[in-house]
């Protein structure tokens, strides 16, 4: 199987641009670095700055994190780990939850919850300004629902005038909510589900590249069939590649414009990640992972 660190090199599939910043399109996310469930802290707190710091000497310039991982422990170990940040990171967190004393997943969508995430994320990352906010949209829990953000959009509109934020993403979101976000105010990036087998985004990934905008997948393997899943398992045994690194390998060729952020608690698996951006794919290869979405 591919897994050997020596082949981890992020850099392998390209670089691509959000706003005026250039990041290789192999990141990282930092969301398993909380407890179970993205909730308490890590399992092993020594391990998990090991990961960061691992991710950094890969050359991993693509960080995405948020307040509400933990709540607020995967923005706190970075800072732990990486502060003072080089110049070359770019640091990308989300703006429109919350969790309370449970665990539980909510909503922070109104303004003065906006005002304090981005406050509270400035505070535990350690920054006076964050880099790349996404305002990720309550109106679908893992797949794009319509319904109005502009109000939302507005108040981050007003503190990236304040200079609080820098330059603004959109999660969870379809391409009108896109259109009337960019009414507003330049859109970077896209963060939404999309995998092999769940491909409802296809044209929205083209007419963001045309537009010179970043589309960053989540759930990379969310929701596969067994036979689906089987197909992949094949075709990752024929390239010796784990399924992990096949997924990821053809997010990389659907689309210039594709940027990854894998997350894991687990330095090999994060070496692993790192090395799919070094996997090519055959044209007959990517042609049966196609057919997984039929």
């Amino acid at each position: 199987m591919a897994t050997t660190t020596s082949a981890a090199d992020p850099a392998a599939a390209g670089t691509w641009t959000m706003g005026d910043r250039t990041v290789k399109r192999m990141g990282y996310g930092a969301m398993q670095l909380a407890g179970p469930g993205v909730f308490g802290p890590p399992r092993d707190h020594d391990g998990a700055i090991a990961v960061l710091h691992a991710a950094m000497a890969a050359g991993i310039d693509h960080i995405d994190t948020s307040d509400y991982y933990g709540p607020y422990v995967t923005n706190r170990l970075i800072k732990e780990a990486l502060h003072p940040y080089p110049a070359s990171l770019t640091l990308v967190t989300k703006l429109g939850g919350r969790r309370n004393d449970k665990g539980e997943w909510l909503g922070a969508f109104s303004a003065d919850e906006l005002r304090r995430g981005v406050e509270s994320n400035l505070e535990n990352l350690g920054l006076n300004q964050l880099e790349i906010v996404n305002l990720r949209s309550l109106h679908g829990r893992h797949a794009a629902g319509e319904g109005p953000l502009d109000e939302q959009m507005e108040t981050l509109a007003v503190m990236q005038q304040e200079g609080l934020i820098r330059h603004i993403g959109m999660s969870n979101v379809t391409r009108k909510q896109i259109e009337d976000g960019q009414k507003i105010a330049p859109v970077v990036c896209v963060q939404n589900a999309y995998n092999l087998a769940n491909r409802a985004d296809d044209d929205l990934i083209v007419w963001l590249a045309d537009q010179g905008i970043a589309y960053v997948p989540f759930f990379p393997l969310g929701g596969f069939t067994l036979l689906q899943s089987a197909e992949l398992d094949a075709v990752a045994a024929e390239v010796q590649a784990t399924p992990m690194q096949v997924a990821l390998a053809w997010l990389l060729q659907r689309s210039p414009n594709v940027l990854l952020i894998p997350g894991t608690s687990s330095l090999v698996h994060l070496h692993e990640n790192i090395a799919a951006a070094s996997l090519k794919l055959t044209a007959a290869a990517v042609a049966r992972l196609d057919a997984i979405a039929g």
